[in-house]
């Protein structure tokens, strides 16, 4: 009988050491908020496509004029523009305006951007349908450029399919890009910020939005989606 009573209550003690253990635990403060598989699963009303979708959506068209915003779109260009504000205008976003820096950047700072993925899966698909391409940025321009040749080595453009880079320069809003879009009568226009969905919805082009990378230099990030265009699946990089 003593050894009985002795057995139970070790196994006493052992549950209410786990109780004690569980109530430190439960109480113990919460590093994170958390969160439910609710929330996991809760997706924001996007127009997701991917670039097999595309290119899909243009089976049994003949090949078009396609055109591509170049930073955070085709390029993650940050490494550049940091080094721009780090040397011409620390903590300020002054050195846009300077010459200085669109020299550096068109002709020599681009060695340090890396081509997206996304970029190379889009051209290496308009490529193949014989489609014809144009790159349109809002760099500045300046009297020498290497981007042209950067892009084409990058997404391996061949010699004959590669156009030269179109500097758009500081004009206000989506408008400066409007104009080339409608000459060089653009029927897609990819990129990554609001003023490319507008300005191809401006020139009657099929705006398609390329995600910029959260640790782009260029921010506040833009809310993809929002102008209800569609958005490429996986293309922060």
């Amino acid at each position: 009988m003593y050894k009985v009573t002795r057995v139970f209550s070790a196994f006493y003690i052992i549950i209410s050491l786990n109780a004690t253990v569980i109530a430190k635990e439960s109480a113990a403060p919460s590093l994170t908020p958390g969160v439910t598989i609710s929330e996991l699963a809760h997706q924001h009303p996007v127009h997701w496509v991917s670039v097999p979708q595309i290119e899909k959506s243009l089976s049994g068209q003949a090949p078009m004029v396609v055109g591509f915003d170049v930073d955070d779109t085709l390029l993650f260009a940050s490494p550049g523009f940091y080094r721009g504000e780090r040397e011409f205008s620390p903590g300020r976003r002054d050195f846009l305006k300077n010459p200085e820096f669109w020299k550096k950047m068109n002709n020599d700072w681009d060695a340090f951007s890396i081509p997206k993925q996304s970029g190379r899966e889009l051209i290496a698909m308009h490529l193949q349908r014989g489609d014809k391409i144009f790159f349109i940025t809002a760099r500045t321009p300046t009297k020498t450029e290497t981007l042209t040749k950067t892009l084409q080595d990058s997404f391996l453009i061949p010699e004959a399919s590669i156009n030269p880079v179109i500097f758009v320069g500081d004009a206000v809003g989506h408008d400066r890009k409007t104009h080339f879009l409608q000459e060089k009568q653009v029927k897609i226009y990819y990129g990554d910020s609001d003023n490319d969905i507008l300005a191809a919805r401006a020139a009657g082009a099929r705006g398609i939005r390329v995600l910029r990378a959260s640790n782009s230099h260029y921010q506040p990030l833009h809310k993809a989606g929002a102008l209800g265009e569609e958005v490429i699946v996986n293309s922060e990089y």
